[in-house]
């Protein structure tokens, strides 16, 4: 198999705001705009246009690294089938907060967020067209990931399972459900757990209730989370995806543990193209290749490789030895789907709210 994974900088990598995407994004765009009017003015009449198709990808925090290695991969693709060279632009962010820069402006061919919740958010405006979830296989899920703990090494806090994190003495971080899809899952899999523990709504949420008590810090996405407790050495334990826990250990070898709960729940990041834009910048087929590749054998690999896990299942199965297939695992359909799942759990007056105290 192949190793893609490089060592990232979760400092550096986070500079920016995830409020900040949108502008970044419409940055990036009009400034490759801006080059190829340059190009066509210096080269003149008899010059050749440039033929090189610009697309954007507007993600989420923990997807950084493994976009950096499928654009290299999707743009040689692209080239050998099609003969035209392509580029991807990348923005990265919160999800909700990803999702909010495309309804207000960001120039996006494609989305590929946390949740199915946040895409529909940008369907409602009328950027995408309703039916995505079909358009691509597996609900338009290409990979999945569930939710894990990261512990220093050795664990020194004994943390086994999610009552755990209720203790005193022990300190959580995880990022904001109202702008990180990451937190969402967090929510939604610590909950699986109280489901199973308890059976009762009101120890539910009382279990819930003690469990966010813990956390002293609370970022706006799940990579800043992962700064907090990786450089700024925050906390005990850290909620995290499991690709997300993957990478840091990977990236600090003999520094980090990663600990699977007995309950968690299957995450599944979804795709889709914004039509509006895609249409409006003629990357309409472009777009489409572009998600499509993500279920290609090598990408559905690499995928792996980064922490993900693939949604080919007999891909999946070549990857047992570094995925625990035995976490029991909810589903959103557990919830009656992420639209029902958002207005009980995170929107504003709801559940969330009530037990952090939003209200």
């Amino acid at each position: 198999m192949k190793n893609y994974s490089k060592k990232p900088d979760f400092t550096t990598i986070y500079k920016e705001e995830s409020r900040k995407s949108g502008t970044r994004c419409r940055t990036f765009r009009r400034f490759a705009a801006v080059t190829l009017l340059l190009t066509i003015a210096l080269t003149g009449c008899g010059g050749k246009q440039s033929d090189t198709i610009t697309i954007t990808n507007v993600s989420y925090d923990p997807t950084r690294e493994f976009y950096e290695a499928y654009n290299p991969l999707f743009e040689q693709y692209y080239e050998n089938k099609f003969g035209k060279k392509v580029e991807v632009i990348q923005s990265h962010g919160g999800s909700g907060a990803q999702a909010r820069s495309v309804v207000e402006g960001c120039n996006a061919d494609v989305v590929t967020l946390a949740l199915e919740h946040d895409i529909t958010l940008i369907e409602q405006t009328g950027l995408i067209e309703p039916g995505w979830q079909k358009e691509f296989d597996k609900d338009s899920a290409p990979y999945t990931s569930t939710i894990v703990f990261l512990v220093r090494k050795g664990n020194p806090k004994g943390i086994k399972d999610w009552d755990d994190l209720t203790r005193p003495d022990v300190e959580v971080i995880t990022p904001d459900p109202k702008s990180s899809g990451g937190a969402c899952w967090n929510f939604l899999a610590a909950l699986s757990y109280a489901k199973e523990a308890y059976g009762d709504e009101t120890k539910e949420e009382d279990f819930l209730r003690k469990l966010y008590a813990q956390v002293s810090v609370m970022d706006s996405g799940a990579r800043g989370s992962t700064t907090t407790f990786v450089e700024n050495q925050k906390g005990d334990v850290l909620i995290a995806w499991e690709n997300e826990a993957l990478t840091t250990m990977s990236s600090y070898p003999d520094e980090y543990e990663l600990i699977a709960p007995s309950v968690s729940i299957l995450a599944q990041p979804s795709v889709a193209i914004v039509d509006d834009n895609a249409d409006a910048n003629g990357t309409q087929e472009v777009s489409r290749e572009y998600l499509e590749y993500l279920y290609s054998d090598e990408a559905q690999r690499m995928a792996a490789e980064y922490g993900y896990r693939p949604a080919n299942e007999e891909i999946l199965t070549e990857y047992a030895d570094k995925f625990d297939l035995n976490i029991k695992l909810y589903t959103i359909d557990d919830y009656g789907g992420w639209d029902n799942a958002y207005k009980t759990y995170f929107d504003d007056g709801a559940m969330f709210d009530e037990i952090y105290g939003n209200e």
